[in-house]
């Protein structure tokens, strides 16, 4: 009975955590026209009458900030690039996904992998008579090939992107579009790649202006995230397929700590990926399983998100019959 009783305090005590981040946040500015944006694509990709109803995925991608004041100057930053969740994009809509792409400003973009690292200015030359502008010969290809699959998956309406900052913005924004694709049931899926903040400063309790130099010590009280994957699993889309994201620099205890995640948070797989060895393999950890999924060092366009991804799909398809059973 005292262990019922624990767990439905446990339950309770998250549930007004959660709230109490939602509370406190400040809301979305552009919120109706998010929305607008997610119905409509969703409603495109998931009605019969424009053919076979779609599978859709929400990957989010890239690393939330957590502002340090109202006005914000200064933040804590999360480690990602984006890379994983941009190239898992592609992937995803090369194998008949619509997405909806959460991600960072400013952080990796899908098809832009092929692109140089110089500055996109020096990626154009003016012609001749300098009315116009043209793609340096170097640049043509990859630069033509990344406008073409961008524009494909834009104009054809498989492909939504939403941007954010901070970690206010992400969870609003996540909880936005898992309640917009519980119309969708299980064919809806969630590829959660974004290096989420783990600590945050209440935003009722941040100083509006910039913090002012001048003291040695900055103290500064951070409060812990709450964790929203059990209440995305429960209650913002419980019939969706969800995969979440275990990072470690200790392999030592990767694979104990994503199988922790997997039961916590009742996930359907954990992707298990150590720092160094990131972009050569991962392991997906499910309730029976630890499959290692390694990219293909023989093929010109190697990365591991491309068997990645074939394997997340391959086990989204049962899910899905079986949920209509």
């Amino acid at each position: 009975m005292d262990a019922e009783n624990g767990l439905k305090d446990q339950g309770q005590t998250l549930e007004a955590q959660v709230q109490a981040f939602f509370d406190s946040a400040p809301p979305l500015r552009n919120i109706h026209e998010i929305t607008e944006k997610l119905n409509q694509f969703i409603h495109r990709n998931s009605s019969p009458a424009n053919g076979e109803p779609r599978r859709i995925v929400c990957v989010t991608s890239g690393g939330t900030t957590a502002p340090l004041e109202q006005r914000c100057v200064r933040y804590v930053d999360n480690f990602s690039s984006g890379h994983r969740g941009a190239t898992s994009t592609e992937y995803f809509l090369k194998a008949g996904y619509a997405v909806i792409f959460l991600c960072r400003r400013g952080s990796f973009q899908p098809f832009c992998r092929s692109l140089p690292d110089d500055p996109l200015i020096e990626c154009f030359e003016p012609t001749t008579n300098e009315l116009n502008i043209q793609v340096r010969e170097a640049y043509s290809e990859p630069v033509k090939r990344a406008i073409v699959d961008h524009h494909a998956a834009v104009a054809g309406g498989h492909l939504l992107k939403l941007p954010f900052n901070t970690i206010f913005e992400y969870l609003q924004m996540l909880q936005l579009i898992a309640m917009s694709m519980r119309c969708v049931g299980p064919l809806a899926m969630f590829y959660l790649a974004a290096a989420v903040s783990d600590y945050y400063v209440p935003w009722k309790e941040m100083v509006e202006h910039k913090i002012q130099s001048g003291s040695h010590l900055l103290d500064v009280k951070l409060v812990q995230v709450p964790k929203m994957l059990s209440v995305l699993r429960k209650d913002w889309a419980p019939l969706a397929f969800c995969v979440s994201f275990k990072l470690e620099t200790d392999s030592s205890i990767l694979l104990t700590k994503a199988g922790t995640a997997l039961e916590k948070y009742k996930m359907h797989a954990v992707v298990a990926n150590e720092l160094s060895t990131r972009k050569e393999q991962v392991v997906v950890v499910t309730g029976a399983e630890k499959i290692k999924v390694q990219r293909d060092k023989s093929m010109s366009v190697n990365d591991v998100e491309d068997p990645l991804i074939n394997l997340l799909s391959e086990r989204h398809g049962p899910y899905i019959e079986a949920s209509a059973m």
